[in-house]
């Protein structure tokens, strides 16, 4: 007889979809978390934080209204991390409740510890009293989420060398900071620090940063930084960094030298896999941490399933969260439907990028004939009533059928608004829809229209002449 049904390695946004969808299933539950990470990185030190204080950084720098009120506008000249932090502290304490009580009034038992397996069925858990006790449970769902990837050749110092978890701890808002590595998380923060006037200097060794995006929406997003004083060193590596007393020296490959207040790394992640034991189980993880899983999110071990960031791509709290319910539902044999092919991407730079489905270079690639359609949010009432002018929104049309290819937004929004498309892809739906559609005026949303407008007059246009 097993302690538990289901048996949850972490609280984190798989891990607690994980155990609420299988407790609603009527299976006993179980969910393994330390005491203070409740919620997961994604709680604590990593979504939740880093998105609230973007909130943080665009309130008390007024940079969003400086287009009504003038470049000098801000809501408070001497911004502290006191100042951002109490925003952050405020909205992980009550996430951290939320989370407490959906579990609680699931029925899902906490049991507060690390664990590691002790066996395929079951995991020590160390509750940090210094005994170990036993649990066992019929099927176990690891969702242990990741940490930054720390190159050994760096001397973290979490003051002057920081992760992209460390950053938002700083004693105080840097005057300069070098951002090594140009993926989602290091943009995000080079983009905030940017805003609250800290000199941003970002290294990268390919050429291109956010290379899965538009190429038309990275170039507006660097045009936009640029202006914000971000400088950007693609296809440079770092070879050293010496701490000194009062800055930090980064050297780089090229020879070149950057002198900065804090150097922050976001070199990837790293799976949380080393302290579980895996071999006890029959499991191993690759070099990055992460588990290998079939389409159902199970591992080599058939009563064992893996969701989240553990597995690897995407890696994010959005499809997180949907893997650990459908992972649930195949590990209590419930019958479920296979998690949607058009998935979206929110980057929360500021100005925030969002999209979903295919690319133009993708389109281009695989010779798959489209038109575009653009609004621009200078163009629409609601873009001049909340100070952006430079918000766009580009539909990707088949001129064949009408149907949405891709949908990319910049700006104001830009991760809200993204669904409307996604959902008139999911349904098959076409440009026509669009255009014959009333939206809400004044609103952002009301762009679709316009571009759909665009993208339609460019078909009529290719048509007339063509037939």
């Amino acid at each position: 007889m097993y302690d538990y049904d289901l048996l949850v390695l972490g609280s984190g946004p798989s891990g607690q979809k994980a155990a609420i969808a299988a407790s609603k299933l009527g299976r006993r539950v179980g969910i393994i978390d330390r005491r203070d990470m409740i919620g997961g990185v994604c709680i604590n030190t990593g979504t939740v934080p880093s998105k609230t204080l973007r909130e943080a950084v665009l309130y008390l720098t007024g940079l969003s209204q400086r287009d009504l009120y003038g470049s000098s506008y801000r809501v408070k000249e001497e911004i502290t991390v006191a100042d951002l932090a109490a925003r952050t502290d405020h909205v992980i304490s009550r996430q951290t409740d939320v989370i407490r009580n959906q579990l609680a009034r699931n029925h899902v038992a906490m049991i507060t510890g690390t664990g590691r397996f002790a066996d395929p069925h079951s995991l020590w858990v160390d509750g940090g009293d210094g005994r170990d006790h036993k649990v066992a449970a019929d099927k176990i769902i690891i969702a242990a989420g990741t940490r930054p990837a720390r190159p050994d050749s760096v001397d973290f110092d979490d003051r002057t060398i920081v992760d992209s978890d460390g950053v938002i701890n700083l004693e105080a808002v840097p005057r300069s900071m070098v951002v090594v590595g140009a993926g989602v998380i290091g943009m995000e923060y080079a983009s905030m620090f940017a805003a609250l006037g800290t000199k941003i200097t970002v290294v990268e060794r390919r050429p291109q940063m956010l290379d899965f995006c538009d190429d038309e929406i990275i170039e507006s997003l660097k045009y936009h930084l640029r202006d914000l004083s971000v400088a950007f060193r693609f296809g440079e590596e770092v070879a050293a960094v010496e701490r000194h007393q009062t800055a930090a020296l980064c050297i780089l490959k090229s020879g070149k030298k950057i002198v900065a207040d804090t150097v922050m790394y976001s070199a990837g992640r790293q799976g949380q896999t080393d302290g579980l034991a895996l071999e006890a189980a029959g499991l191993e993880a690759d070099k990055r941490g992460r588990i290998k899983v079939d389409a159902q999110f199970r591992t080599a071990v058939d009563n064992i399933y893996a969701v989240g960031d553990v597995i690897g791509f995407p890696a994010l709290a959005s499809t997180s969260m949907e893997q650990g319910r459908l992972a649930a539902h195949h590990a209590c044999s419930e019958p479920t439907r296979d998690m949607g092919a058009l998935q979206p991407i929110g980057i929360y730079t500021i100005p925030e990028i969002s999209f979903v489905g295919k690319t133009e270079a993708e389109l281009t690639e695989s010779a798959t004939p489209f038109e575009v359609g653009i609004a621009r949010y200078r163009e629409l009432a609601r873009g001049q009533i909340v100070g952006d002018s430079y918000g766009m929104l580009k539909l990707l049309v088949s001129p064949d059928d009408g149907k949405l290819l891709g949908v990319h937004v910049f700006g104001t929004g830009a991760t809200e608004i993204v669904h409307i498309g996604q959902t008139v892809m999911g349904c098959g739906g076409t440009v026509d829809y669009l255009v014959d559609t009333v939206f809400n005026y004044p609103t952002l949303s009301e762009a679709y229209k316009v571009a759909a407008l665009d993208a339609s007059n460019k078909i009529r246009n290719i048509t007339r002449i063509d037939g």
